[in-house]
């Protein structure tokens, strides 16, 4: 686990100035029951503010029914620190195992601005669950 350098307090959460949403998407291909699932998760996180801004730190809060609770946290998205100017667009994919059948995931992404500035926006919580007919598939969409 990586955290940020020097005295780190946690910046405020200010809504509306990123818009984050959730697709997630039970792998049937890649999970191997009943020793763990594979659930895919596609992130799309847009500048809805008036500044540009850029994505350096992600932190997960991850449920699994069967292991418990984790947390996960680490620079950037996938190997990213995406800047974003207002009206920008990032989307990325990734991934979450779990023991369990279902389970759910939430967090904050810690964003920076220009003038060094920072602030957190909500990762909407968003449920993962193996379908009851077991078949991969698109799941709900979850927005903050």
């Amino acid at each position: 686990m990586i955290r940020p350098s020097g005295e780190y307090q946690r910046p405020p959460i200010l809504d509306g100035r990123m818009s984050i949403s959730v697709q997630p998407v039970y792998a049937r291909a890649q999970s191997e029951p009943p020793l763990h699932h594979v659930f895919a998760y596609f992130v799309r996180i847009e500048n809805t503010g008036g500044r540009t801004a850029q994505l350096f730190w992600r932190h997960w809060k991850i449920h699994d029914i069967l292991a418990g609770d984790q947390e996960v946290e680490g620079e950037g998205v996938v190997g990213e620190s995406p800047v974003l100017q207002p009206g920008d667009v990032h989307e990325y994919q990734s991934f979450c195992v779990l023991q369990g059948r279902s389970g759910h995931m939430e967090g904050f992404y810690h964003f920076r601005r220009e003038d060094g500035s920072v602030f957190r926006a909500r990762i909407p919580r968003f449920e993962l669950s193996v379908p009851r007919d077991d078949r991969p598939g698109r799941g709900q969409t979850y927005q903050a």
